[in-house]
């Protein structure tokens, strides 16, 4: 058991969302609370949790804020279900597969102290556990570039900046938010069921008017690619279909444009997976071709390929 680190109210409030991956929150949670000294009101939103591994999870960390969440939701809605009534100066939202090796909450919130007025968001270096890069900050990401990564033709750069930088879009795996600000801005757009509800968090932010930085000398670990793989067939289209909503800004001509360039890229890798024999990427591509000319919604989707009610 660790020990609380509680004030009322508190300066950060963490919000955690796990789909019942024990593997994951465990080290999260202890890396969060050694690795933290300012006052926090930590809430974990459990996924579809099986009732054992909830009362378990409870028993090991009581000082943490537990929050059911049963029904099929996506990121965004289930941050939101944590956020709504959170008291706290900041609200710091963390993936379950992170782990800090550092004080980095209290470096993000030190930088909010030396940074302009209108600064909205700051986001943390994410690595690799190995220590390699994986992503410090974020440039500006405009859909025609968000077609040609899908043909293999373009890949955001993983580096764009060094120190404590001013920057576009922030990942949705560790970032440090002023909570005034989040709740000016609606939280998360519960529109997009798992992506890109941190790119329109930032796009909405600069749009009103608020600066988003990055500090390259604040590291957070991301084990991003030991999670997920299961669900792919299911996450994958309603992530595409999310994205076109995002990009094309309600313009249904715009749409048109997009959803034709990521159709025949989708398409390209569906027949390649077949003739390669790779059932899974079948499928997840079948899926992906199948739900970008829809009326469904990014959740609809997901339900649809995840077989859930």
């Amino acid at each position: 058991m660790v020990e609380q680190n509680i004030s009322f109210p508190p300066e950060v409030s963490v919000i955690i969302v796990c789909m019942d991956r024990m593997d994951n929150l465990y080290p999260c949670l202890r890396s969060l609370y050694a690795q933290t000294h300012v006052p926090l009101d930590v809430r974990v939103v459990a996924y579809r949790f099986r009732p054992e591994n909830l009362a378990q999870a409870r028993a090991d960390f009581p000082q943490v804020r537990w929050i059911e969440s049963t029904q099929v939701r996506g990121f965004s809605e289930n941050n939101n279900l944590a956020l709504r009534d959170v008291a706290s100066k900041y609200c710091f939202v963390l993936n379950d597969d992170t782990e800090l090796r550092m004080p980095a909450i209290d470096a993000l919130v030190a930088d909010f102290g030396r940074l302009p007025e209108r600064t909205a968001i700051v986001a943390p270096k994410l690595v690799n556990p190995d220590g390699s890069l994986q992503l410090c900050g974020r440039p500006d990401y405009p859909g025609w570039k968000y077609v040609l990564q899908q043909w293999h033709l373009y890949r955001e750069p993983v580096d764009n900046g060094q120190g404590l930088f001013r920057t576009y879009n922030i990942s949705g795996a560790a970032f440090l938010i002023r909570t005034e600000v989040f709740r000016e801005l609606g939280w998360f757009d519960e529109r997009y069921f798992f992506t890109p509800e941190d790119i329109a968090l930032s796009t909405a932010a600069r749009a009103a008017g608020f600066e988003v930085w990055c500090d390259a000398g604040v590291e957070v670990v991301h084990k991003w690619r030991t999670t997920a793989s299961a669900l792919a067939p299911a996450l994958r289209p309603a992530s595409i279909r999310g994205s076109l909503l995002f990009f094309s800004g309600g313009h249904a001509f715009r749409y048109l444009l997009l959803g034709a360039g990521v159709w025949a890229a989708e398409w390209a890798k569906r027949i390649k997976a077949r003739l390669a024999g790779r059932k899974t990427e079948y499928l997840t591509y079948r899926n992906n071709t199948r739900s970008i000319f829809t009326r469904r919604s990014p959740k609809e989707i997901f339900k649809r390929y995840a077989r859930l009610a």
